[in-house]
């Protein structure tokens, strides 16, 4: 089966060594295997088999659907000047030494361009889960939103390489979303940042709708497997997140599973601000 990639772009005049070619040929070689198991297939013939109905039916090329993807997202961080949301974290463990639960809410705030602020407003069960997991991802949000941290964690051609792989129509997804573009994503470095998998992106609002994926870098050494399942909704002009899933894997035997449940969205779009204030009257006009 070929598969569709967005092409990798290098800066005009630059050298690139041997070395360093022969990484990423491997990467992208990794990258074909990670397909091929996607997809359903044991092995990515280039130039054999046709592609398959779930792409060639896609309105747009997977280098359409990338540039697209980047410059909406740039749009809508733009316009976002702030948001409110309620958010619960609950922890289930189930393994060596024992059995742990836990749950926390929380109320975030996040103002333009890179602030954000949460308020704890209650808590219950694990004080270790609380205290080694719960505030632990709350610093780490801080430090994600961060301007360079923030720019290397993008869906986008600096950080993956990416490939069309299907293309889904609502009857397909099942859901109450419309048409999806699937993509596969393989990260161009570790990071525990990234991620490796298949993106959902809407086919009119080209935003990220749904992830189904695992970390570029093994988080912690006691644990052998990790899965990420992220949902997304949209909130007036924005696809804020839903819900997130994460599912590890522990190496003495356990399991656990993290949920963050996302609610009571208030968004401030900076477009329509500026939108009212010109439909206004200014003072003493009359």
């Amino acid at each position: 089966m070929r598969v569709v990639f967005s092409s990798v772009q290098t800066p005009a005049g630059s050298s690139v060594r041997s070395s360093k070619r022969s990484l990423a040929q491997s990467s992208i070689r990794f990258f074909l295997l990670l397909l091929g198991a996607l997809v359903g297939v044991g092995q990515v013939d280039a130039e054999s088999n046709p592609l398959p109905p779930s792409i060639t039916s896609a309105p747009l090329s997977v280098e359409q659907v990338v540039d697209r993807l980047i410059r909406k997202d740039e749009e809508r961080a733009q316009a976002l000047r702030h948001s409110e949301s309620t958010r619960v974290y609950r922890l289930s463990y189930r393994g060596f030494p024992g059995d742990r639960d836990a749950e926390m809410k929380v109320d975030a705030t996040y103002d333009s361009p890179s602030s954000k602020s949460f308020k704890i407003i209650s808590q219950s069960g694990s004080k270790l889960i609380m205290d080694r997991v719960f505030k632990r991802l709350l610093d780490s949000e801080k430090e994600a939103i961060e301007p360079d941290m923030h720019a290397r964690m993008l869906l986008n051609r600096d950080n993956y390489y990416i490939a069309l792989i299907g293309f889904e129509s609502p009857s397909v997804n099942s859901s109450d979303k419309g048409p999806q573009y699937v993509l596969a994503v393989y990260p161009k470095e570790k990071s525990k940042f990234l991620y490796q998998g298949k993106v959902w992106v809407d086919a009119t609002d080209f935003a990220v709708t749904r992830i189904d994926a695992e970390p570029a870098q093994n988080p912690s050494f006691w644990t052998k497997k990790n899965e990420i399942h992220h949902e997304y909704i949209k909130v007036e002009n924005f696809w804020l997140p839903q819900r997130n899933e994460s599912i590890s894997y522990i190496r003495l035997g356990g399991r656990a599973t993290l949920t963050i449940d996302y609610s009571n969205y208030q968004v401030i779009d900076s477009r329509r601000v500026s939108k009212t204030a010109k439909a206004s009257p200014a003072v003493g006009s009359r």
